[in-house]
């Protein structure tokens, strides 16, 4: 389970950005967890919940956007979207694509007291 690290890793960032600008606690975190990122969003989640007791994550409102990933068609020269890597091109239905976007994983918001 990836997500456990990705969790404690987020947490850092948090605490890391705590340290630069204080504040008491987080209200609500917004991630971007693209869809070729390769994070089950259910189990980040679920992680983040449990490893926030007792830090300024505790009582959190945490918003994970997964936007489509995409990628650049070779046969058709087009830029497209898919949901996994495994997709054929939507256009040609070609599978010689260049992923291009969706594989970030980045706190977008964050919103303190």
């Amino acid at each position: 389970m990836h997500e456990l690290s990705l969790a404690g890793g987020i947490l850092r960032v948090l605490e890391q950005t705590r340290a630069r600008d204080p504040f008491e606690r987080v209200i609500n975190l917004r991630l971007e967890a693209g869809a070729l990122c390769g994070v089950e969003i259910s189990s980040l989640r679920f992680a983040l919940e449990a490893i926030a007791p007792d830090t300024c994550l505790e009582g959190a409102l945490i918003d994970i956007d997964e936007p489509p990933g995409s990628a650049w068609c070779l046969p058709c020269g087009q830029s497209v979207s898919i949901l996994t890597r495994l997709d054929a091109c939507p256009l040609c239905g070609g599978y010689q694509l260049q992923p291009t976007g969706g594989a970030e994983l980045r706190v977008v918001d964050l919103q303190v007291v």
